[in-house]
């Protein structure tokens, strides 16, 4: 063995941002010591004794010197197990084993198991796209991994079962001038999945209907307030089948949130469905929003990106859980500060409300059935502060459902509300393209209130008056224009109407619009 300097590429990551890693390699004489270099963490650091067994595995040991390995660049924090094929191809790359001419451009990603297999790791989607926006071309992954890194059309695939196939490959690329054989087709055509769930399944509420529709073609958050049973939650799951299909960019992006907490293999084919993400009221601030003690993981409002965050019975979520949403409602985006980093995840996502009257749920109507006391029923309406309310568009009353709305004519299917919200979607991106807006929803309430968007007196009174008499907030008036806009390229009307302008404060709970 030739013992000297070896050199291959991997990625790091934080959060979805990925830094390209060069894994260089160091054998020199003296007492065995494998030693990781680069801020590596406590699995990354034990990889040398993984690489070890394996390679002794395969047939091509580690030379038993002193074996330096450098993570670069160092600054970089590096996480995980990850780096093990990297930084094994490194190393028999400085001891002569594999080529450095053929090895060196190429990115490795997975974790060695002692006899030398590969297994899958997590994140392999953003690690090829930072790799891809770096010109790589070629990367090898683990076989369960292969399905999700062809996800990336810019680069090729090798999927490998063991660290002697890898060795193998370059061996007959440096000898024979044989390329690295290509990973098979592993991940079907993208995919709409249908879910099997539609809009025709809820039984009356119009007035949610409006809301739904309307949420879906300006992207306005939505709170519905009824007793239980009433169908919110039916709703609330049939709001993404009004959706468009995500563009092929927006699904990357959505599933390389779901490639850094998914169990490894899970994202395989391109689901161009928007998101439905829908946790429990007992959920953490680090679960809703992102955190950890240790890898700052994404949480629910980054994993219902580009789709819909559903919070059932939302008043028994924690306040401070709920506050923790309001920058990502106006931001787009969550950020979480450590010592030594900063993550960034997205977090554009519709958000659904449903609560329920009171605590027992029976204070609906004239309330005879209902047993909580009055001071349950103010700390129950305060749970959902007034900050969080401001930023939610939408906020009907769902009323229970009457034998009159069980006739022979089913509801409005999901197909053609589907077709209105992405022809009143067309009329936005064109309206604000100049902007850089994509939803009525996303306008700054400035540009509204401004020429050429500025609306008359005679069709903006109604909310002129409530913003008079403190009834409304300027945040409260700018979200019911964003509102009127969007009634009204549902409509198919260019400018918003008194009526459509009285319907956005309708729909805003004890905001009625007065004649």
């Amino acid at each position: 063995m030739t013992l000297g300097l070896g050199r291959t590429r991997s990625v790091a990551l934080t959060g979805l941002d990925g830094t390209l890693v060069d894994v260089e390699a160091h054998i020199a004489q003296g007492l065995p010591a494998f030693i990781v270099g680069g801020l590596p963490d406590t699995a990354c650091s034990q990889a040398g004794d993984r690489i070890r067994a394996a390679a002794a595995q395969t047939g091509t040991p580690v030379p038993p010197h002193r074996v330096t390995v450098n993570l670069s660049p160092a600054s970089i924090p590096k996480r995980g197990s990850g780096f093990d094929l990297a930084i094994a191809v490194a190393v028999l790359s400085a001891a002569g084993v594999v080529s450095a001419a053929v090895a060196g451009p190429v990115v490795h990603l997975g974790e060695l198991a002692l006899d030398g297999r590969l297994r899958g790791v997590r994140g392999v989607l953003p690690a090829v796209l930072e790799a891809a926006r770096h010109g790589v071309r070629h990367v090898v992954v683990p076989l369960e991994n292969v399905a999700e890194a062809q996800l990336v059309e810019a680069v090729t695939v090798h999927g490998a079962g063991t660290l002697g196939d890898v060795v193998r490959w370059y061996r007959e690329a440096a000898t024979a001038g044989v390329a690295l054989p290509v990973a098979a087709p592993a991940r079907p055509a993208d995919v709409v999945a249908a879910g099997g769930v539609d809009l025709a399944d809820v039984v009356g509420q119009p007035e949610a209907r409006v809301a739904l529709e309307l949420a879906a073609s300006g992207g306005h958050h939505l709170l519905m307030a009824g007793p239980p049973g009433v169908g919110k939650t039916m709703l609330a799951e049939r709001l993404v089948t009004i959706l468009p299909p995500l563009e092929r960019d927006e699904a990357l992006e959505v599933h390389a949130v779901r490639s850094l907490v998914a169990p490894v293999g899970e994202v395989a084919a391109l689901d161009l469905t928007p998101p439905f993400v829908a946790p429990h009221h007992s959920t953490s601030s680090a679960a809703l929003v992102g955190g950890g003690s240790g890898v700052v993981l994404p949480g629910a409002v980054s994993r219902a990106h580009r789709g819909v965050l559903f919070l059932d019975e939302a008043p028994e979520f924690k306040g401070a859980v709920l506050q923790g949403l309001r920058q990502p409602l106006e931001s787009g985006e969550v950020v979480i500060a450590r010592a030594r980093q900063v993550v960034r995840y997205p977090a554009r996502f519709l958000l659904v409300l449903a609560a329920n009257p009171c605590p027992c749920g029976m204070a609906f109507g004239k309330g005879l059935e209902c047993r909580c006391s009055s001071r349950e029923l103010r700390a129950y309406a305060a749970r959902l502060s007034g900050p969080l309310m401001d930023r939610v568009d939408l906020q009907v009353q769902v009323p229970p459902v009457r034998r009159a709305a069980f006739s022979d004519e089913a509801g409005e299917a999901s197909a053609a509300v589907a077709a209105r919200v992405l022809a009143a979607r067309a009329v936005q991106q064109e309206r604000w393209a100049g902007g850089g807006w994509a939803l009525n929803g996303l306008v700054p309430g400035y540009v509204l209130r401004r020429a050429p968007y500025r609306l008359p007196r005679e069709a903006t009174g109604v909310i002129d008056r409530a913003l008079d008499t403190g009834r409304l907030t300027l945040r409260g008036y700018d979200r019911v224009l964003r509102v009127a806009w969007s009634a009204a390229d549902l409509g198919g009307r260019t400018v918003p109407s008194r009526d459509d302008v009285a319907l956005g404060l309708s729909l805003r709970r004890g905001e009625q619009a007065a004649a």
